[in-house]
């Protein structure tokens, strides 16, 4: 029988007309589903199902008549004669037999550092050397080395911290504030950026938050500009940290005269990196006091006890 088609709204609402109109149950029916419909937005359907549908055959299908084959002639001759040379190794693509001297002893494989002359894909010749070739080429690991450390020795503190300069300028600029630039070299691995003029302290933010993020950023762009080499780069903006620093070892100061008085020790509040180890060195040049640092992450703080 014929295939027909039904559309429905549904699937299930196909299916039913498809076996109504053949007239016969689900299990002696074949169905094919075509299309089905989409669900859109807010659970709303578009477009509708469509099957395809044909009662099932009674009857066996007929066999497929096999192909005769064809005599072993020539064709089948070539296929041997095809075998034959992929067997041997002389096929198109394949290793040549080695060479044999008059007693028919295989000779020695040439040197590894021959070059070697093959077909490649496209038929065009290659040429593939050995890397043991005196001329031939360096591993690509140790070339890379070997640029990052010319690379890093070429980097001196000087650029990184014109880069610094650079990207806190072009950012005072975007800003439209008015101020000037300058960088120190305080250690050997230590550059400070720092910022002077009015009206800068939405740069410096609550407790130099804002601050903080900055001098990330700088660091983030002069590492990405120097990733061979990059010292610690410090950003200050209006003498912030100048007046923090000073704040900090006047409060530190006097924490610990009250530890020594009391012999009892005393857990500051949180702080960053900075600030503890302003923290840290305040104290250790007081005689009698030890320090250390507790807590994870932002709940890390320093201790200030008697020397034990």
């Amino acid at each position: 029988m014929e295939w027909v088609e039904i559309s429905g709204r549904t699937l299930e609402e196909a299916k039913g007309l498809a076996l109504e109109q053949l007239g016969v149950a689900e299990q002696d029916a074949e169905l094919v589903v075509l299309t089905e419909p989409k669900v859109g937005l807010f659970g709303r359907t578009r477009g509708e199902a469509r099957v395809r549908a044909r009662v099932r055959p009674v009857g066996p299908r007929p066999k497929r008549q096999r192909r005769q084959r064809k005599p072993a002639g020539s064709n089948g001759q070539a296929a041997k004669d095809g075998d034959r040379k992929r067997s041997s190794g002389r096929g198109q693509g394949s290793e040549p037999a080695p060479r044999r001297d008059g007693n028919g002893k295989a000779l020695a494989a040439a040197s590894s550092g021959r070059r070697r002359r093959g077909r490649g894909s496209q038929g065009a010749s290659t040429e593939v050397r050995s890397s043991t070739d005196g001329d031939g080429p360096t591993p690509e690991g140790t070339g890379r080395q070997d640029k990052e450390a010319v690379m890093a020795d070429e980097v001196t503190r000087e650029e990184q911290a014109t880069a610094a300069r650079e990207f806190l300028e072009g950012l005072l600029e975007a800003y439209g504030y008015e101020a000037s630039v300058r960088t120190t070299l305080l250690d050997e691995d230590v550059i400070e950026v720092a910022a002077e003029g009015n009206e800068l302290g939405l740069l410096v933010g609550p407790r130099g938050s804002t601050l903080a993020a900055l001098q990330d950023v700088a660091r983030t762009v002069v590492q990405h500009r120097f990733p061979s080499r990059s010292d610690r780069i410090v950003v200050d903006v209006a003498g912030y940290r100048q007046r923090r620093v000073a704040a900090l070892q006047r409060f530190t100061r006097q924490i610990a005269e009250e530890v020594l008085e009391s012999g009892t020790e005393r857990a500051l509040e949180p702080m960053s990196p900075a600030d503890r180890k302003v923290v840290h060195d305040t104290v250790t040049e007081i005689e009698g006091l030890s320090t250390r640092s507790e807590g994870e992450d932002s709940a890390r703080h320093v201790v200030i006890a008697p020397a034990s």
